[in-house]
């Protein structure tokens, strides 16, 4: 990479990959970080619980409202909207979808930043709240120029609510703890993506109440739920865990030490940085930064395109009703959730990440050709399951792929808002290739998040190989990776 070249001739600018440096030859020494002067393991693993408990629960809480109130256009548009608005003619409903990703990108790369300035509690319940006064705009907008604009303003609110929410639990585990978290996390927005469509085709059900359509009702109601999380993320959300002894009914001070020496134990970055902008943009020269990020482009790419036109997929091109359709939305998120779950505990277990991705996108290439050439609709909708299981359980192991090869607070502030901006991208391209005039069919679509799937195997394939000949290179002495003679990439 020209990354390690910079990093070999310069000076203590760059610490990764530094050739040729005095360092212990052999095997990189095994650290337990379960072994503490303080606690015994098993009051460790009750500690690292009542984390999970309260953190990935109120995170994922979150996480879980921002995906219904980012997708939940889908569910309206059959349920009326598409015809009230116009929303049919041309491209009126791609671009009113994508414009939440223009600004949803634009608004992103500092909000690792400002979480750590702020704190997580006032940043991300104001976040959640805010989201709640936009979707009862959107339940009162006459046109679809309307809509559009205050998709764009949503984009804004939303833009640093998962950077930071990914930034937040990579500060709080160990490298081989992260994926099974981050699945948690995310299984929890994808029992959003499964309840969405049933509770909106109840919510649509209270029309003509004062008058309003079902399209309406449906973001009144999820408005409603938006503003009981955010009030419930002011009381429960907690601080990064230098300061986490300052949340209700939370850790103690001793506890939260206890944190940070297992973190240093396993990574040793668990101390926090003062900010500085230099820090924060030098790894925009690391190559790896940005692959990570196009592998969750590659993802997203697949995960938005299902999410805003699976409704429309299944009563257009399936056949199925607006009830149906609104209701076949959730079965394929629940064997998302059993893949997702296993795979990162095979992942965690075994110290992996690469062989997870690839195995989850060889479901996802395995159940698009299904989805977009059988014949019988039954069939198709299996291909359904497939693909949505399989894209689905590569957003934590691409997170967790991410979060094991990086090292220091800022690179990791910095890794995790490209990321997420790259998420975006793939948020917009997931909006553009499921085309209205490639309706009922969408044959250039399928197309399309094949060749996103295959570029990502192609991409953990050679971006394991490089880490490979890295960790040979630093068991001979001959390399320092990421800072830290006891550092390795896992793969």
């Amino acid at each position: 990479m020209v990354n390690d070249i910079e990093k070999s001739s310069g000076d203590h600018i760059s610490t990764e990959n530094v050739e040729h440096v005095d360092s212990p030859r052999g095997a990189k020494p095994v650290v337990d970080i379960d072994v503490d002067e303080e606690f015994t393991y098993e009051e460790q693993r009750k500690i690292i619980h009542r984390v999970d408990r309260r953190l990935v629960t109120m995170i994922g809480a979150a996480y879980c409202i921002s995906l219904m109130d980012r997708t939940n256009v889908s569910i309206a548009a059959i349920a009326g909207m598409m015809e009230d608005l116009e929303l049919y003619i041309g491209f009126r409903y791609s671009t009113m979808v994508l414009v939440f990703f223009v600004t949803y990108i634009v608004f992103q790369p500092l909000a690792t930043a400002i979480i750590r300035k702020i704190g997580p509690r006032i940043f991300i319940s104001v976040l959640v709240m805010s989201w709640g006064a936009c979707l009862i705009g959107f339940a009162y907008a006459p046109d679809w120029q309307s809509l559009a604009g205050l998709r764009a303003v949503l984009g804004i609110l939303e833009a640093g609510f998962f950077p930071g929410a990914v930034y937040l639990l990579s500060c709080w585990y160990s490298r081989y703890e992260v994926q099974k978290r981050y699945s948690f996390f995310y299984l929890i927005g994808c029992f959003a993506s499964a309840l969405s469509g049933i509770l909106a085709y109840g919510f649509s059900q209270m029309a003509p109440l004062q008058g309003l359509n079902g399209w309406q009702w449906i973001f009144i109601m999820q408005a409603v739920v938006t503003f009981i999380i955010g009030i419930l993320c002011m009381v429960f959300v907690v601080d990064f865990p230098d300061k986490g002894y300052n949340a209700w009914g939370f850790l103690n001070e001793r506890e939260c030490a206890f944190i940070l020496r297992r973190l240093d134990r396993d990574r040793a970055d668990a101390s926090p940085e003062p900010f500085d902008i230099v820090k924060f943009l030098r790894p925009a020269l690391d190559l790896k930064i940005w692959a990570f990020a196009f592998i969750f482009f590659a993802t997203t790419t697949v995960t938005y395109g299902i999410a805003y036109f699976l409704p429309i997929i299944l009563r257009d091109n399936m056949g199925f009703d607006v009830a149906e359709a609104q209701c076949l939305t959730a079965p394929p998120y629940a064997l998302a959730g059993i893949l997702m779950v296993t795979t990162s505990w095979v992942a965690d277990r075994y110290r992996m990440r690469a062989p997870i991705l690839i195995f989850n996108s060889l479901v996802t290439l395995v159940g698009l050709p299904i989805m977009g050439f059988a014949d019988s609709s039954a069939v198709r909708y299996f291909g359904v399951f497939l693909t949505t299981a399989g894209v689905n359980a590569n957003i934590p192991a691409s997170m967790a792929y991410q979060a094991n090869n990086i090292r220091g607070q800022w690179t990791r502030a910095f890794a995790s808002a490209t990321l997420v901006a790259f998420g975006g991208i793939g948020g917009i391209a997931g909006s553009l290739v499921f085309r209205s005039q490639d309706a009922p069919d969408y044959v250039p679509g399928i197309w399309a998040v094949i060749t996103c799937q295959l570029c990502l195997i192609i991409v953990v394939g050679a971006l394991s190989l490089y880490f490979w000949r890295s960790n040979q290179k630093a068991d001979r002495g001959e390399k320092i990776i990421e800072g830290s003679p006891d550092f390795r990439y896992t793969l």
